[in-house]
């Protein structure tokens, strides 16, 4: 009965790309090329020539790299970025730190972003292929090919000269080989260290993840260590941690779940179900939205589209047949908000969306009425066993889940299982002064007095919210931010 356009989504050019040739119509699949892809024009601190405080000494430069195959990436190097902006404000360090963020994956080469792209369209439009994506990229192993590097090899080599990083970060399976072969080759990996932050939590992962010429893999849990190792991945060179979950989904929210519901139009006092198709918008939420019309209690719903303009435009006419009060968002930037005015989400079962959700101590459902990708299978079957969510295998499921759910103060006193790690919420903070350390960053001495001062003058701004075609780039191809506290 009640959609809300929340955030505006353009219309723009398509081409018409030969995947499509492969699992769909080639007319079915609509590949914006409106404007380049992103290369990093996430503003976190662009140096101000006149502002006078740029600092003489040379930054620590740490490059985050990550591609935009769903949203889960992107959300991994938000999270590690704004943790080590928080540990250098905190501790301060004797040294400027710089962090640079690109997307290398689809920025190397046309045939590169076409995959990417590919990827995304069959999340949002056929998931049942998936699997068959992912036999044939761990067939070909195209991350282990000749031909593919030889592709990538110039943007990385003038990346990476540009950037001169001490230390790479790699947040992407299909990343890793190509860095490391890209420092080996211009003589950066005698003083530039590579580490893997891994971001499937389970033990059926892309074998891309594994790269034996990495100095560091960051793994989420035990799980994902016994993949490495049987990767081939010598034990010593994997450290477990957690999942790097943003800080925000610990934080309180900056309203309270009334007054958010409210801004939506929503009730303030009925439980709110959150229906989550992810970055790319994609899985059978449109049929789990229709049978929550079956609860039997008062509900409410916010329903998130993600970057899917004909969902969001399906849902819209939904919603205004629905006698469930509903609010029909685009990608929304503040979902540790949308978490805590939430009673429920259903949600697929990504690696970050649902250890953000365990973080907010949020129940969820997850939708397995089409078979999770090979990725994601894992992780399913650890949340559902371990308490954390139940399974949507018929979307009529979705009924009693939500007739018989916890109230969020009842949820919220249920202990965290210390299994796989699913406890460490705060595991982000470990991962970024691991980071920071490798990195050669060295903090203030405890007793030292210190206030943060940006090199240039201007603080961190948020991390943008784009659609996927809708990237701009910048004359440096960079994202930079630059840290330093003074005694």
């Amino acid at each position: 009965m009640l959609w809300i356009h929340y955030g505006r989504v353009e219309d723009r050019p398509i081409l018409t790309e030969f995947f499509g040739r492969v699992f769909c119509s080639i007319d079915d699949l609509l590949i914006s090329i409106n404007r380049p892809p992103f290369s990093g024009n996430l503003q976190l601190n662009q140096p101000n020539q006149t502002s006078g405080s740029l600092i003489s000494q040379k930054p620590t430069t740490i490059a985050l790299f990550f591609s935009d195959t769903g949203g889960g990436h992107r959300s991994a190097v938000d999270a590690i970025k704004t943790a080590i902006e928080q540990l250098v404000a905190e501790r301060g360090t004797e040294r400027p730190v710089r962090v640079v963020i690109d997307n290398v994956a689809e920025n190397t080469h046309p045939i590169n972003r076409g995959f990417v792209q590919f990827y995304n369209y069959l999340l949002r439009h056929n998931q049942a292929l998936m699997k068959y994506y992912y036999a044939f990229i761990e067939f070909t192993k195209p991350n282990d090919s000749e031909l593919a590097w030889r592709l990538s090899r110039p943007y990385l080599a003038k990346k990476m000269a540009a950037v001169d990083p001490d230390l790479t970060v790699s947040v992407h399976p299909m990343c890793n080989q190509y860095l490391a072969r890209s420092l080996q080759e211009t003589g950066q990996a005698a003083k530039c260290k590579l580490v893997t932050v891994v971001t499937d939590p389970n033990g059926d992962f892309w074998s891309g993840w594994a790269c034996r010429d990495t100095d560091l893999t960051i793994a989420p849990n035990d799980l994902s260590r016994q993949r490495l190792m049987h990767l081939g991945i010598d034990e010593a060179k994997i450290t477990v941690i957690g999942m790097p979950v943003h800080p925000d989904f610990r934080n309180p929210p900056t309203m309270s779940a009334e007054e958010f519901r409210h801004h939506l139009g929503l009730r303030r006092d009925f439980k709110t179900i959150c229906i989550n198709a992810g970055w790319a918008g994609g899985g059978n939420m449109i049929d789990i939205y229709k049978a929550l019309r079956k609860v039997s209690k008062p509900i409410q719903v916010i329903f998130l589209c993600g970057h899917n303009q004909e969902l969001y435009a399906t849902m819209k006419r939904q919603a205004r047949l629905s006698p469930v009060p509903t609010a029909v968002l685009p990608f929304h930037d503040r979902l540790a908000d949308v978490m805590a005015a939430s009673d429920l989400m259903v949600t697929k079962a990504g690696g970050l969306t649902t250890f953000e959700a365990i973080a907010r101590r949020l129940p969820m459902a997850i939708d397995t009425i089409t078979a999770p990708m090979p990725q994601e299978l894992g992780t399913a079957e650890i949340l559902v066993q371990e308490g954390l969510g139940q399974r949507i295998n018929h979307a009529d499921d979705i009924i009693g889940i939500v007739d018989n759910m916890l109230s969020r103060e009842e949820y919220a006193k249920l202990p965290l299982p210390t299994n796989h790690q699913l406890d460490r919420v705060d595991a982000v903070f470990e991962i970024a002064e691991l980071l920071l350390k490798t990195a050669g960053v060295e903090f203030l001495p405890v007793s030292a007095p210190s206030s943060l001062t940006a090199a240039s003058g201007v603080f961190a701004e948020k991390m943008p919210t784009f659609l996927s075609s809708d990237f701009a780039t910048t004359d440096s191809g960079d994202s930079v931010a630059t840290y330093s506290a003074q005694v």
